[in-house]
């Protein structure tokens, strides 16, 4: 049967702006991922010689800065420099032109050394490796199944308090070389740590507290001076000369450096500091675990393994994910985050079997590089290829790198990842519940870990909103005047309008309303125009109440449906029975309905 108003036959008439499409006759097919999206769209808005040269400039400047940042990180992680150096010339090449990002940067982070440094000492190389090439493939994974969106859904308390909290923990990290301690393996927790920084506190070294601090003044006073030379250059080299000449000159002076603290072998032929060789390829389980044999690969270690892997690539993705937006920001470009996602998999995967460890994109440099004049992911494989260029001619120059130099480099980078600012302003203008989140992320980062501190932030994050969503629904009923109505609503009719999402956490309430309904009504008209989206609960609690009235001999109109709930209620068969509800396509057809069957006799 037609609508009133509409003949036999007649094709119905056209909906307005405000009233519910319906649904389309196929689904829109998402484009296939574009692997290299950063790259193609760079050659296709024409590259150029000049482009080709700021990329080089740029990548060379991103190198000097990522050359001892990429040891000191491998460093915190609990493994041998070189793996940071290789992570940064495979990774960082890879992801660059494979990524959806034009100027960002990848290679090993600090936000991943309270990740890895508990995998390092657990399981050691070889189970960091296994790891990081499992977390490769969820990454790719990730990309292939089109979820680059994922950092839109991470509220803002969780980052910004589980990056503090990293912050801190690293830098508690630092004190250790900075101060020139030795008390032999890394405790695991926070609170171990600290307590063992104590006991061991009186062993301080005054020479290496000075180079460090001497360092850390280099760092943060020398772009007052120039931001054309990089200050990490600049302090490291001057740390690295001091600490040569004084050793030789005064007597006694003595500080620990790389070739001190890491040694390697090549067959036969033993080593101090960093090999001088590019990255070789080699299977990741065959590197030693934590007893100093190769690892044992097996269906326990994997399993054993996984919750990390996942960690990784969790805190990989939000990481490069956020970096390509500030890259976006800067360079006035959007990124392809399926495709970044995909690279950094591909990354991740593909380090390991070369030595590297996790990579992911690096906020700092990726603004580094974009300040130098980068235009292009060139710039990023240029960077790659000056860190294998370093470790090949270089390699015994960087062993006479200091410890406590390298940790102070690593303070700096841990004061500016914490964002006091941020931090600070989110605690005095966010509302308390926010400032709950934030404060639990913080705390949990710092005493356990980030796994366990972004598990229980989201959850805090979800329950929050969801409260939020309960107060914004609302259910509102007019029993005497509704503008659909031109001579009031009539006394056998109940007219509610329903806003908010029907979902779990406000269908009872919403639909709990229905409950008081009198005797003497007829029909009930429910307006679901500002329903956007029903869920399982939703639609339980909406069933039952139509049952509830079917048995009181209640009609019940639909009015205004919009796409999702119309879908949902055609599958669950609502509206199947016409003499009992009804889904009105408009509201003047509900409207209609309602006062006919208001009119007509029992």
């Amino acid at each position: 049967m037609p609508p009133p108003g509409q003949a036999q036959g007649e094709p119905p008439p056209k909906l307005r702006r405000d009233e519910p499409r319906p649904d389309p006759p196929t689904e829109q097919r998402k484009p296939p991922l574009r692997i290299a999206a950063a790259l193609r769209e760079s050659f296709a808005h024409g590259y150029g010689t000049r482009n080709l040269g700021a990329d080089v400039l740029a990548g060379l400047v991103v190198g000097i800065v990522a050359l001892p940042l990429s040891m000191a990180l491998a460093i915190a992680s609990g493994v041998a420099p070189q793996h940071g150096l290789y992570t940064a010339i495979v990774a960082g090449a890879l992801i660059a032109i494979l990524g959806g990002s034009r100027t960002q940067v990848s290679g090993p982070t600090a936000a991943f050394v309270v990740i890895l440094a508990p995998i390092a000492a657990a399981h050691g190389v070889g189970g960091l490796l296994v790891a990081t090439m499992m977390a490769g493939v969820i990454l790719m994974a990730m990309g292939l199944a089109r979820l680059g969106s994922l950092v839109e859904f991470i509220p803002y308390p969780v980052t910004t308090g589980f990056t503090a909290g990293i912050a801190v923990v690293i830098a508690t990290l630092q004190l250790k070389d900075l101060l020139g301690l030795n008390f032999g393996e890394r405790p695991e927790g926070f609170v171990d740590l600290l307590m063992s920084l104590w006991a061991h506190l009186p062993a301080w070294s005054w020479r290496d507290l000075a180079l460090g601090l001497s360092t850390l003044a280099i760092l943060v006073y020398w772009p007052r001076v120039s931001r054309k030379i990089p200050s990490p250059l600049v302090a490291l080299s001057l740390a690295s000369l001091a600490a040569w000449w004084l050793e030789r000159n005064v007597a006694g002076f003595d500080v620990a450096t790389i070739r001190e603290r890491f040694s390697y072998s090549i067959g036969s032929a033993q080593g101090q500091g960093i090999p001088p060789l590019p990255p070789i390829f080699g299977w990741p389980w065959s590197f030693p675990d934590s007893h100093g044999v190769a690892l044992h690969l097996n269906w326990d270690t994997i399993r054993a393994l996984a919750p990390s892997a996942f960690a990784i690539a969790m805190l990989g993705a939000i990481e490069s994910l956020l970096s390509a937006v500030v890259a976006d920001g800067m360079l006035g470009t959007r990124h392809d985050p399926d495709a970044e996602l995909f690279a950094q998999g591909a990354g991740n995967l593909v380090a390991p079997f070369f030595g590297g460890i996790a990579a992911t994109g690096a906020i700092a440099r990726t603004a580094t590089n974009f300040r130098a004049g980068a235009r292009s992911p060139i710039s990023a494989v240029v960077h790659a290829l000056f860190v294998l260029a370093a470790v090949v001619s270089l390699a015994p120059l960087l062993g006479y790198m200091p410890m406590a130099a390298m940790a102070a480099l690593l303070l700096l980078v841990a004061w500016n990842m914490s964002e006091v600012r941020h931090v600070a302003r989110a605690m005095k203008t966010s509302p308390r519940s926010d400032v709950l989140v934030l404060i639990t992320c913080f705390s949990l980062t710092v005493i356990f870990d980030m796994v366990v501190a972004v598990s229980v932030g989201f959850v805090l994050a979800a329950l929050l909103f969801m409260r939020r969503m309960v107060a914004v629904s609302e259910v509102k009923l007019f029993a005497e005047e509704h503008p659909a109505f031109p001579a009031g609503v009539p006394r056998n009719v109940l007219y509610y309008e329903i806003a908010g999402p029907l979902f779990f956490g406000a269908a009872q309430r919403a639909m709990s309303a229905l409950h008081r309904i009198s005797g003497e009504t007829r029909v009930v008209v429910l307006d679901l125009r500002a329903v956007p989206v029903i869920d399982a609960t939703g639609l339980f609690n909406l069933e039952s109440a139509l049952a509830r009235l079917k048995q009181s001999g209640v009609f019940v109109i639909l009015a205004g449906v919009q796409r999702q709930p119309r879908h949902a209620l055609r599958k669950a068969g609502v509206g199947a029975f016409p003499e009992q509800c009804l889904i009105a396509h408009s509201i003047e057809e509900a409207v209609a309905v309602a006062q006919q069957r208001a009119a007509a006799r029992p």
